[in-house]
């Protein structure tokens, strides 16, 4: 029960390191690989967790984004997603496809679901009220609008995409390939 005690001159008792499994262990509470604890637990442990600039249901802060993701959240979230994939999928076809699953399946939520947790994890966002699926199989449209002004308070004009945000904060280098220069001439 106790541990023995060391006598004089004997060779002190090493404490044994768990095993090199890939699988959680007790007791240390992380993975364990080649008698470590993986990066990924440590980076996680130091992130951030900032909270929302608005809750969930804080839709008087903007009626008309509230109006129309009620009639057609299809729109929201392309803006959304245009914001969040950084320009790499536009606000149209987004929305296309989030409409798309919405008319063929009804889960849409699942979708959507998943925008949220990137935008979390590019912000450094708590996961609240609830998990991100509860937030948008339960409140679908609160979440879309919480996730919009969030973006909006991020200084990010939602009606002018993910392009023209940067050429008005003068970030274009950042998104724009270089310039090529013509080749060598004599």
């Amino acid at each position: 029960m106790y541990p023995k005690q060391v006598e004089e001159g004997a060779a002190p008792l090493r404490a044994q390191s768990p095993p090199a499994t890939g699988f959680p262990m007790n007791g240390g509470g992380g993975y364990y690989q080649a008698g470590g604890a993986t990066a990924a637990l440590a980076v996680q442990a130091k992130a951030p967790v900032a909270a929302w600039s608005t809750g969930l249901c804080n839709c008087f802060d903007d009626c008309g984004n509230c109006c129309v993701t009620c009639l057609c959240p299809c729109i929201t979230f392309g803006q959304i997603a245009e914001i969040i994939d950084r320009g790499s999928t536009s606000c149209g076809t987004s929305g296309a496809l989030y409409a798309l699953i919405m008319l063929l399946t009804g889960c849409q939520c699942v979708f959507s679901c998943f925008y949220r947790a990137k935008m979390r994890a590019q912000y450094g966002l708590r996961e609240s009220p609830c998990a991100d699926c509860c937030v948008h199989c339960f409140c679908e449209c609160c979440a879309l609008c919480q996730e919009y002004r969030e973006l909006k308070k991020r200084g990010f004009d939602m009606k002018l995409g993910w392009h023209a945000n940067m050429e008005r904060q003068g970030r274009t280098a950042a998104t724009m390939p270089p310039q090529m220069h013509p080749g060598m001439t004599r």
